[in-house]
């Protein structure tokens, strides 16, 4: 699998459930198995893990100390929420309450294709993310963020 890529349009419906998009289907790794684990994104956002990519996630923070402070904090944070998930024969998947509303998602969506996992934003604050964010800005950070090493 290359990783999760695109964005598409999707749709809450009354009870919490929006379909997960075909294009989103057909990325999904050869072993998938149904399931995820949704939990809060950095931002304000949900962020949506094949229960696959999960499990490498959970192995590495598992091994962080525990005595340090920082550690437990950033573990309390990160999995504050976590759930696990299952497509329904619909191909829906149901938003946990609490996470709808930490990201604010109420009726229109973006589901995101970001490498090993998805996100989920409401349509209007992706929108206004991006808005936000000026192509000088963006060079700078990609100055900063990427090494000369990486090629382009």
């Amino acid at each position: 699998m290359i990783g999760f890529l695109g964005e598409y349009e999707a749709t809450v419906d009354a009870k919490g459930r929006f379909l997960l998009p075909a294009g989103i289907k057909k990325q999904l790794p050869e072993e998938y198995s149904g399931q995820f684990v949704i939990n809060r994104g950095f931002e304000k956002c949900l962020t949506l893990y094949p229960l696959t990519s999960w499990e490498p996630i959970i192995n590495g923070i598992s091994k962080l100390n525990d005595f340090d402070p920082k550690v437990r904090e950033f573990r309390r944070y990160f999995f504050n929420g976590a759930t696990q998930v299952e497509l329904d024969s619909a191909s829906r998947l149901l938003l946990p309450p609490n996470l709808k509303e930490h990201a604010g998602l109420e009726k229109d969506i973006v589901i995101v294709g970001a490498i090993k996992k998805i996100e989920i934003w409401d349509k209007i604050k992706y929108k206004q993310f991006f808005e936000s964010i000026s192509p000088e800005y963006f060079s700078e950070l990609a100055k900063e963020v990427i090494p000369v090493s990486l090629e382009l």
